[in-house]
């Protein structure tokens, strides 16, 4: 399970056969993973942050037809445990909500609406902090283009939370780019927070946790010619996130 967890079943057979002088097949490592039930973690402590992204599984397709890719879902408890779902929004909801969530809970995620859509079914309206992650925002503001000193200081508003005082930047430029950033704005304006107070105060601002977590599961699941039967992903992806969650080596 360690062994081919982190890359193809030939290269996992090839692998135990030098370490151990045993050889078992490429086919049996993945009928062992796909017997093997891997259970979702629970976690101990009170997750105080958490943060949701989506990744791209490369689905087999008969020979001469053009690749399939399709949507998963990762979410990072940050500090505690990792998952990942293919198109079972449902599971990773009653997965979080099955945890103990701390009051408040720090939810971080871009602009998507699937990623808040699944925000408001974990825990209650109270107990979410939701928070536009800092640097998509940023990245958003650089496709508006323009003057560098404009986007300096709306910027610098934003990274106060000041909506209006960075909305206020753009009066005298009437642009479709600056309709579409602020129209961005006004759908995330409860989103977007005092960043400096919240970084001052130990609290992420940003969503590189689960960037890095789809980064990893993709090390797995998109090795190079990687194609996976649909039926089979969510098996897939609990082997991977079992192993970046350390269940091997306990």
């Amino acid at each position: 399970m360690l062994v081919s967890a982190n890359q193809s079943y030939e290269r996992a057979a090839e692998d135990i056969e030098v370490l151990t002088g045993v050889k078992v097949s490429h086919s049996t490592q993945q009928r062992l993973v796909h017997r093997q039930t891997f259970e979702l973690p629970q976690v101990e402590e009170p997750v105080e942050e958490m943060s949701v992204d989506g990744g791209k599984v490369r689905l087999r397709t008969p020979q001469g037809q053009p690749s399939e890719w399709r949507d998963y879902k990762a979410v990072n408890l940050h500090e505690c445990r990792v998952a990942a779902f293919f198109q079972d929004n449902e599971s990773l909801v009653n997965w979080v909500n099955g945890q103990p969530l701390s009051k408040p809970l720090t939810c971080l995620g871009d602009g998507h609406d699937g990623i808040w859509n699944i925000y408001a079914q974990v825990g209650t309206a109270a107990q979410r902090r939701e928070i536009l992650d800092w640097y998509h925002l940023v990245e958003n503001l650089g496709k508006v283009g323009g003057s560098q000193q404009r986007l300096n200081e709306v910027e610098a508003c934003l990274w106060q939370g000041n909506v209006e005082g960075a909305i206020a930047q753009f009066e005298d430029w009437q642009h479709e780019r600056v309709s579409i950033f602020i129209a961005y704005l006004n759908r995330h304006r409860e989103r977007i927070v005092n960043y400096g107070y919240y970084q001052a105060e130990g609290i992420s601002v940003g969503s590189g946790a689960i960037e890095s977590t789809v980064k990893q599961i993709g090390r797995r699941i998109k090795i190079s010619g990687a194609q996976w039967d649909k039926d089979n992903v969510p098996q897939v992806l609990k082997h991977r996130c079992a192993y970046l969650n350390g269940q091997f080596s306990k």
